[in-house]
Parts: C-alpha cells; structure tokens; sequence
C-alpha cells in the first residue's frame, strides 16, 4: 500500500467490478500523467465487464474515452502545458511495424489500447504517451470532450467512406457508433439515412437528423423504394452482424462505397457475391478507430453540429458498478454512460 494511491473501478473478472483504492500511476518516460475529469463507457467496456473482450487481461481498469487535465510528464516527455485541458488518443502504436510506417497506427501489428492493454480511465488518473494527448478547445466542457474518442471513429468511418455534402448515406445500426456516423456524415452535408431493428435507436437517430428506415425484412425494398432502385451511394456498416454485413452488396449502388466498422468474433466468415464485385465495381473498406481524427472530431463538438452529448448520462465513478450490471442486463438502458471521477 506504499506510494501515492487514487480511487478506481476494476474489472477483476468478467460480471466483477469494484470501486477501490489503486496505485496512482507514475507517467514514464515520454509519457504524461492525466488527472482524468470524464469518462466515457464505451461497449468495448461492457464487453470486458461480459467476458467477451478477447484482448484484456484482468483485473484491469477500463476506458478509453478519457478527457483530463495534464498533471505531469515523465523523463523526456514533453506536450501540452501542465493544467492543460486535453483527451487521451487510446491507441498506442509501436511505430515500427508496416501499418505504422505508413501511418496506420490504428491497425499496429502491437498495437495497445489504454483500458484494454493498460490501465485506462475509470481513475483519477491515468498514464498515457505524451504524444497521444490532443488539447480540448475552451468551449467544451470535460463531459463533451469525453465523447472526441467515438466521433473520430465517426469521422474515420466518414473519411474511409470519403463522404462528402454530394452523398447519400445509408447507416446499418443506429447504436453508439452508428450515431457518431449520422452526425459526422450530417455535419459533412450528406443527407442521411439510418435503419436499426429498434424502434427507440431508429427515434434516436432520427432526433439527430437521419431519416428513419425500418430494418429487418424488406429493408432492401425499402431502399430500392428511396433510392428509384438506384441502391445507397455509401453504406456504413455499424452492427457487428453477419447478416448486416452480407446484405451492404446488395444495398449499395453501383460505383459506390461500403465501409465496414462492425467487429464479428475472430474466425467469423462474412459470403459476399463475387460476381458484384466487378458488375458493380463496389469499393469495400474496413474502417478502425481512429487515426488522427482527434482534432476534426473536437472541432465537430465545439462547433455544436454534434448534439450527441445532449443524450447522454452523467454518473459519479462510484456508481459504475450498478451502472455496468444495468446495461449488462438491457444495453440499450441508456444511449451512453459517462463517468465523473470524485477528484475531478
């Protein structure tokens, strides 16, 4: 119990998590120590709270949604003023590898992620490379600053997808992620259609400026319908299902794009029609995170075009583990969770 402690939440196995007292981190070299002020809940945390996260290890602190204030650096770091307002970019490259050579840290062949691979934001601080610190614009509060980390997978999914005010959009899965995608792709100018199996997210995604289109059965039909049998210029794929994924060839227009974001487990194989590759020339991407999406995505916030924040929930650290049995048992409870440590 020597040394320097703070109050944090821990996964100690999947269904257990539990407010206590931890080890304050110390920031190494090049690293910058981050009093954190906001804390997002992301799935990839529920996941770990479930079991089903395949990369962590526990017991492990969670987050990878953090907004802060710089506390202090390690030997050799340098960044953003200490007392500054910054978020944390989570993913951490070796900077080595093919991906990061050609600027592809996001898909590191060792790749780490705070909250999965390192202890993340359920604290009062945590640790993280200097270099991955993005400064906050005055005008966000540390609770909407939280939110940059799923907007930039909305801008990254949006820049693969090479969206621009000339498009039509069609996003599978109206959850977390594919709520990021409607308003970066909104704020880009595009019009914007939304479909999901729940008629509460399909609501929500509606309340954010997309056109509702109901899913399930039918839902090419009704596509065909919109689009004068045309099909949707880009499909953004934000469901993780196999299904959703197999039926993007078949919603697309021809030329146009598909971007994939949803995670199926590994060894998962996804049919597509070869013949439509070529007949309709299609173009499919896969779209990661985030690489250097941090600053258009806090951009995005402070310049109001994002209402995602308006949302969502704010709760103290202490609350996190009935906030995590909640969702656990019905994840749609709440559009999204954001933690508010007690030092904050």
């Amino acid at each position: 119990m020597s040394g320097p402690r703070m109050q944090a939440a821990i996964f100690d196995a999947p269904g257990a998590i539990r407010i206590a007292d931890a080890p304050k981190p110390t920031p190494g070299p090049s690293e910058a120590l981050v009093r954190v002020k906001a804390a997002g809940l992301c799935a990839g945390d529920l996941y770990i709270f479930t079991g089903k996260n395949p990369y962590v290890s526990y017991p492990r602190i969670g987050c990878h949604e953090i907004a802060g204030v710089v506390e202090a650096y390690g030997a050799g770091a340098s960044g953003p003023a200490v007392g500054s307002r910054v978020v944390v970019d989570p993913f951490i490259g070796c900077g080595r590898c093919y991906p990061c050579r050609i600027g592809k840290r996001n898909c590191c062949a060792n790749l780490q992620i705070v909250g999965v691979h390192r202890e993340g934001g359920f604290a009062d601080y945590v640790s993280a490379p200097a270099t991955n610190l993005v400064p906050v614009p005055d005008s966000l509060i540390d609770f909407e600053a939280a939110f940059a980390e799923p907007v930039a997978i909305g801008v990254q999914g949006c820049r693969r997808g090479e969206v621009t005010a000339d498009d039509t959009v069609l996003v599978l899965g109206a959850g977390p992620i594919g709520l990021a995608i409607v308003e970066v792709a909104r704020a880009r100018g595009a019009k914007v259609y939304a479909t999901d199996l729940s008629a509460e997210r399909l609501t929500t995604a509606a309340d954010l400026g997309a056109t509702p289109v109901a899913g399930g059965a039918g839902l090419l039909e009704r596509v065909m319908e919109i689009t004068n049998g045309e099909g949707m210029p880009v499909v953004m794929e934000a469901t993780g299902a196999v299904a959703a994924m197999e039926q993007t060839i078949d919603l697309v227009a021809s030329g146009g794009r598909i971007v994939i974001l949803g995670l199926v487990k590994k060894g998962t194989g996804v049919t597509l029609p070869g013949l439509d590759f070529t007949r309709k020339e299609v173009t499919i991407h896969g779209s990661r995170a985030s690489v250097d999406c941090f600053p258009e995505a806090l951009d995005l916030l402070a310049s109001g075009k994002i209402h995602y924040p308006k949302i969502a929930s704010s709760f103290a650290l202490g609350e996190a583990p009935a906030v995590f049995a909640r969702l656990a048992d019905n994840p749609m409870a709440l559009h999204k969770a954001v933690f508010i440590p007690e030092a904050a």
